[in-house]
């Protein structure tokens, strides 16, 4: 579904892709929706719902809807064989479970990230005038912890408010050509990670998209797409391989900016000295015993 989406969004007219983003972020709720209730929703008529429906290479808008119920019970699908693994096991073998999945999302994206699309994100931060950060609902620590990190390599860093809409292209509205927009989004996509995409491709900036596949929708603005396995676990996501993916640029733009970052974190350990930012009163470790 998502793939069709994809492949058919340049085509659509502006209702039509208003219906394929409502249906990317609602697709539980767009299942049950009548085609005038779907436009009523999206703000659309219902003839341009149906037209969707026959972009979409379907017969009518009944057979796009029944289309649409069968991918979303598959989906339903995959969250209950996570309970029936997980089930009836103790706490001990959980823990093992998760972290041997997790360990698995890691060295599959190992296997499959494209690494001229990670250098090319590099250059791209570290060439920005300005870096822009979009993440959303559970993406939002990805987001924040990249920042935290970036601040430290170099300036202008911006993690754009995802509060709402509104103030999102506020703080975007004076992007450039010169500018980077990383935008992170795993399914279930946001919308609202995708409409600051959307805006930055129309200003022409550039953009790095960190996301789970091929056809995840934040690749069709993004020129350099940063692909993590995030396989449910449970009813909880694995961000472990996208985290991954973000440390080590971190760590490769800290090895290209080396003096700049080192300067940096002298001059934040005297202020945090200065300040009395960190307790120094510290436990002294316990002395091993001489050996005999």
């Amino acid at each position: 579904m998502i793939e069709a989406i994809q492949e058919q969004f340049n085509k659509m007219s502006k209702g039509q892709k208003m219906i394929a983003n409502y249906i990317m972020d609602h697709y539980e709720q767009a299942a049950f929706l009548t085609a005038a209730k779907l436009g009523k929703a999206v703000g659309v008529s219902e003839s341009t719902v149906v037209r969707f429906a026959g972009l979409m290479g379907y017969d009518g808008y009944g057979e796009f809807q029944e289309a649409l119920a069968t991918w979303i019970q598959n989906k339903l699908n995959t969250v209950q064989r996570n309970e029936i693994r997980y089930n009836k096991k103790n706490d001990s073998e959980i823990l093992k479970g998760v972290l041997k999945t997790d360990a698995q999302n890691i060295l599959d994206t190992l296997g499959s990230i494209d690494s001229d699309a990670f250098k090319s994100a590099v250059d791209m931060i570290m060439n920005a005038r300005k870096v822009f950060i979009v993440g959303i609902r559970t993406c939002s620590p990805l987001a924040q912890y990249l920042a935290f990190y970036l601040n430290m390599v170099r300036d202008q860093v911006i993690v754009v408010n995802s509060s709402n809409a509104s103030e999102m292209f506020e703080q975007m509205i004076r992007l450039n050509t010169e500018d980077t927009v990383i935008g992170i989004s795993f399914p279930r996509y946001s919308i609202r990670t995708l409409k600051a995409m959307e805006f930055a491709n129309e200003r022409n900036a550039k953009l790095i998209a960190i996301t789970d596949s091929e056809y995840s929708p934040m690749n069709m603005y993004a020129s350099c797409k940063l692909l993590a396995k995030s396989n449910m676990i449970s009813i909880a996501d694995s961000l472990v391989a996208p985290m991954s993916v973000i440390n080590a640029l971190v760590v490769a733009l800290c090895m290209k900016n080396h003096d700049e970052v080192n300067n940096n974190l002298k001059e934040l350990e005297d202020v945090w000295e200065n300040y009395q930012v960190y307790i120094k009163d510290e436990i002294a470790g316990v002395e091993e015993p001489p050996k005999e």
